[in-house]
């Protein structure tokens, strides 16, 4: 018995990967930023519970025992060698980690002087490091801002993403421009983009709050398959309106673009003694059936792999040659032209609105 070709077997040709891709990606656990040691020669330990009132002369207390020991940073420590001078501050973290520093680079880093917590000027006595100044952060948060002053990486301590944006809001309150120390290419900016395929909201809301086009742009191509219905009003207050309207654009505008695509039917051929064009129309109403079923859920992250599937069997209905032909260009060209459609966001930064 002939197979009437007007009814294929749809439950074949419109197959779909419902269930999302599992990968098996296990966080990287965050490595410590400080390691126990006795206090370096000329470090001044004692109950610093605030800064000093004069960074004229430091607390004076007595001599720490021989087997204290404290939490010294693995990279800002005295022996270092960041910087030609031997360092002169000593930043002293919320869980009791000092860093050895550079005062001159951290004032040259900021624009209010860490938000007036440093001296004017280094000390000048001989065989004393610097000062201690307590802050309020932990040491994981100033790992990370020291690393971006020094324009050191800091991706060998595996620093989870919440220690990196809560870096960025530190730098924020100490007068450090994220702008600057997060631009293109720099240590920062890559490390944040690694966290792109795994925190991409979270990502992109960060890089809108900092107005961080550079950032934001990338990490939109992995927010293809992020639904907007799902966005907090936190983070639409924090994205703000100018980014999440792009995003929106970004979304609506893969959507309409697939429509479109999907819009015209296989390319008729000549009429032929067994095919002629009653019997091309036979196809043209399966591609407009099959292509209005992707068209009903057009997701701005529909691979071609999903499109193919649907559409490649439809051929499999068809007995003519040229029919067949015809529909193996037509898929050919649509993957092609939803292959470059746009998969991230795209404007000019000095114009957002």
């Amino acid at each position: 018995m002939a197979v009437n070709a007007e009814t294929p077997d749809w439950d074949f040709v419109f197959q779909f990967v419902s269930e999302p891709l599992e990968l098996d990606v296990g966080s990287a656990v965050e490595k410590p930023v400080a390691e126990r040691t006795e206090p370096p020669i000329g470090t001044v330990l004692g109950q610093v519970p605030t800064p000093p009132e004069s960074f004229a002369s430091s607390p004076v207390d007595s001599p720490p025992d021989e087997n204290t020991l404290v939490s010294v940073s693995t990279t800002f420590f005295p022996g270092a060698r960041l910087h030609a001078l031997p360092p002169d501050l000593v930043l002293l973290s919320s869980d009791s980690v000092f860093f050895y520093v550079h005062l001159h680079i951290l004032l040259a880093a900021s624009d209010n002087n860490f938000s007036s917590l440093l001296p004017p000027s280094p000390r000048t006595d001989p065989g004393s490091i610097g000062p201690v100044v307590p802050l309020p952060e932990s040491s994981a948060e100033l790992n990370i801002v020291l690393h971006a002053i020094y324009d050191m990486s800091c991706s060998h301590y595996s620093p989870s993403f919440e220690s990196i944006a809560s870096a960025l809001a530190v730098m924020d309150a100490y007068g450090i421009s994220v702008k600057k120390y997060v631009a293109r290419s720099t240590h920062l900016y890559n490390l944040l983009l690694s966290h792109a395929p795994i925190y991409p909201i979270e990502l992109y809301t960060l890089a809108a709050s900092h107005d961080l086009y550079d950032l934001a742009v990338p990490t939109s191509s992995h927010l293809l398959s992020f639904s907007l219905a799902s966005l907090t009003d936190e983070m639409v207050d924090r994205i703000g309106p100018r980014y999440l309207k792009r995003l929106f654009f970004l979304h609506f505008g893969r959507s309409d673009a697939l429509k479109r695509l999907l819009l015209p039917p296989p390319h008729p051929h000549p009429p032929t003694v067994s095919c002629d064009f009653t019997e091309q129309k036979k196809l043209t109403r399966a591609w407009a059936l099959a292509s209005a079923y992707l068209a009903w859920d057009a997701r701005p992250d529909l691979s071609t792999s999903t499109m193919e599937s649907a559409l490649a069997p439809l051929g499999e209905q068809l007995s003519c040659e040229q029919c067949k032909l015809a529909l193996h260009e037509r898929l050919k060209t649509l993957i092609v032209q939803w292959s470059v459609v746009k998969v991230c966001l795209y404007f000019d930064h000095r114009s957002l609105c």
